[in-house]
C-alpha cells in the first residue's frame, strides 16, 4: 500500500507497512520521529520510533536520503500538520544514505538541482511537477480518445524538414572523419545506413496529415528535436510535442478544437493534482513576491489556471494584432526591444503584451504573412496571409502553432517552388493532394509548455525529466 492511500485511512492501531525514503529524522535514540516519502504523494508520512523497540544501532542508519521499510501500527497523530502516523514495531533500511547526499531538508536552488537531475525527484517541488505532468500527459490521451481520435506513432527518424528550419539533428552511422565523399568532396549519404541523409524529427505533422486523410482524426505524441543554439528559458533540444490532424477541419474548428484541448487538460490536471497544485501555487507566491514589482504576477497559480478555463479565448488577426501594438504605449515610448510593422515575425515581448497587457488572456492570433509561415498552410484569398493559428498564454508566449493545411496540389507545388523545397522529398506528401484531397487543419503544442503553465515553473529545463539543451546531455 502507498503512502497516499494508508494517509487516506481511518486510524484503527491496524497493522500497516510503510515503505520510502526519509526526508526527515528528529528526536534522541530514545525516541525518534522519521519523516518518510514513497512519492505517490506531496504528504509525507511520519514513522514514531521507540528506542525500546528498534535497536539504536539500526537507527544509526536512518538518515536524510536512506530507503526504508517501517512496520507498526496506525494510529491517529497527536502533532499538527498530519492526522495519521505509524508507531514502528520493525525497521529494515533497504539503503543507506550519508552525509554527502546532496538533497538535505532544506532551501535548494533550482540551477542547483538541474545538476542533481538524478535525484531532484525526491523533493516535494520535483515530485509535484512531475505528477502533474503524468496527469496532463494522462488527460491527453484521454481528450482525444473520448473524441475519437487515434494515436498515431509517427517516426523519430526522418528525411524531411517539416519546419524548413534546417536546424535538425543528424542521424549517421559513419564513423567521424570517415565518411565516403562524392567526386564533388560532400558526403555521400547513399553509403550510410538509410541510404540518404536523415535526422531526428522536428515535427510529426506531415506524416499526421497522411494518417488523417484515412483516419480522419488523428494525434501524435513524442519525442521532437531542434538543433537550435538557444539558451532561453522556453527553449530545449528535445522537447514532447502533440499534434492533432483533422480531416474536413476549417481554421474556425482548429481554433475550437485547440481551446477546448487545453481547457479540457487543465481542468483535468485541477481535479486530480489538488495537493500538488496548492503546494506549487504557495511556491509560486512566495517565488512572485522576490520578483521586481513589473515582472509581478497579478495572479496565484491557481487564479490564473481558473481564468483560462472561465474565460474564452480572444480570437483576432495578425493585422489586427500589429494595430494594437502600433497604437501600444510600449510602441509609442520605444520601450519594445524589437520593431513593430506589418510582416514581421511577432517576437515574445510582442506576444506577452498582447496577453498580459492588452486582453489579459489567452489569445488567438489568426492570418499571419504567408512570408513568415510554413510552406504546407493554406494560403488565403488576399494572396499575402495564410490561414495560421497561434495561441498565446501569458508568462509563456506561444502554447499551440497550427494551421489549415493547404489541399489544392497546385497551389502546394508553387509555394514549395518559391521556398525552394525540393518536390522529389515530398512526393509521399505531395500524392495526398493528387489522390482524394480534401480540406484539413491542424496544430502543435509543446508539451513542456503547458506543464510550466500549470506548474507556475519559471524555466522549461524544470518540467522535463533531464533536459537537453546546448553544452548539456548529462544523465
Amino acid at each position: 500500500m502507498q503512502i497516499k492511500e494508508i494517509l487516506a485511512l481511518t486510524p484503527e492501531e491496524q497493522n500497516i507497512e510503510v515503505k520510502g525514503w526519509v526526508r526527515t529524522k528528529r528526536g534522541q535514540s530514545a525516541l525518534s520521529f522519521v519523516s518518510i516519502n514513497d512519492g505517490s504523494t506531496i504528504n509525507n508520512i511520519q514513522a514514531v520510533m521507540d528506542g525500546e523497540k528498534i535497536p539504536e544501532e539500526l537507527m544509526k542508519k536512518v538518515s536524510c536520503g536512506a530507503c526504508v521499510a517501517v512496520k507498526g501500527k496506525l494510529v491517529a497523530s497527536a502533532g499538527s500538520g498530519q492526522n495519521v502516523e505509524v508507531l514502528a514495531e520493525e525497521l529494515v533500511i533497504y539503503g543507506e544514505a550519508d552525509e554527502s547526499f546532496p538533497i538535505q531538508p532544506k532551501k535548494h536552488s533550482l540551477e542547483f538541482l538541474r545538476e542533481k537531475a538524478h535525484l531532484r525527484f525526491r523533493t516535494s517541488t520535483f515530485s509535484a511537477v512531475f505528477r502533474v505532468r503524468h496527469a496532463l500527459s494522462y488527460a491527453v490521451h484521454q481528450f482525444y480518445h473520448e473524441r475519437g481520435f487515434f494515436n498515431l506513432h509517427t517516426p523519430i527518424i526522418t528525411a524531411s524538414d517539416a519546419e524548413g528550419a534546417g536546424e535538425m539533428f543528424r542521424v549517421s552511422t559513419f564513423e567521424p572523419n570517415k565518411a565516403p565523399l562524392t567526386e564533388e568532396g560532400e558526403v555521400d549519404f547513399k553509403e550510410d545506413f538509410f541510404g540518404r541523409e536523415t535526422s531526428l524529427t522536428v515535427s510529426g505533422q506531415l506524416e499526421g496529415e497522411l494518417g488523417a486523410m484515412a483516419l480522419s482524426k488523428i494525434y501524435t505524441f513524442g519525442p521532437t528535436f531542434r538543433a537550435e543554439n538557444s539558451n532561453t528559458t522556453r527553449h530545449l533540444a528535445e522537447f514532447w510535442m502533440i499534434e492533432p490532424e483533422v480531416a474536413f477541419y476549417d481554421l474556425k474548428d482548429n481554433m475550437n478544437l485547440a481551446e477546448e484541448f487545453i481547457k479540457y487538460v487543465i481542468n483535468e490536471a485541477i481535479k486530480n493534482c489538488q495537493e500538488d497544485l496548492a503546494f506549487l501555487d504557495t511556491r509560486f507566491q512566495n517565488e512572485n513576491k522576490a520578483k521586481p514589482q513589473l515582472e509581478r504576477s497579478e495572479h496565484t497559480l491557481l487564479e490564473k489556471l481558473d481564468f483560462v478555463l472561465e474565460n474564452d479565448f480572444a480570437r483576432i488577426t495578425y493585422t489586427e494584432a500589429i494595430d494594437i501594438l502600433l497604437n501600444s504605449k510600449p510602441h509609442k515610448k520605444k520601450k519594445f526591444k524589437f520593431p513593430v510593422e506589418w510582416g514581421i515575425d511577432l517576437q515574445s515581448e510582442h506576444e506577452r503584451y498582447l496577453v498580459e497587457k492588452h486582453f489579459k488572456k489567452p489569445v488567438i492570433l489568426t492570418d499571419y504573412p504567408k512570408d513568415i509561415k510554413a510552406f504546407y498552410m493554406k494560403q488565403n484569398d488576399d494572396g499575402k496571409t495564410v490561414a495560421a493559428m497561434d495561441v498565446l498564454f501569458p508568462g509563456i508566449g506561444e502554447m499551440i502553432g497550427g494551421s489549415q493545411r493547404e489541399e489544392s496540389l497546385t497551389k502546394l507545388k508553387t509555394r514549395m517552388a518559391e521556398m525552394d523545397i525540393d518536390e522529389e522529398n515530398l512526393w509521399w506528401y505531395l500524392d495526398t493532394r493528387k489522390f482524394g484531397t480534401a480540406p484539413h487543419s491542424g496544430f502543435g503544442l509543446g508539451f513542456e509548455r503547458l506543464v510550466q503553465f500549470v506548474t507556475g515553473m519559471g524555466n522549461i529545463r524544470d518540467v522535463i525529466p533531464f533536459p537537453r539543451t546546448p553544452g548539456n546531455v548529462e544523465f
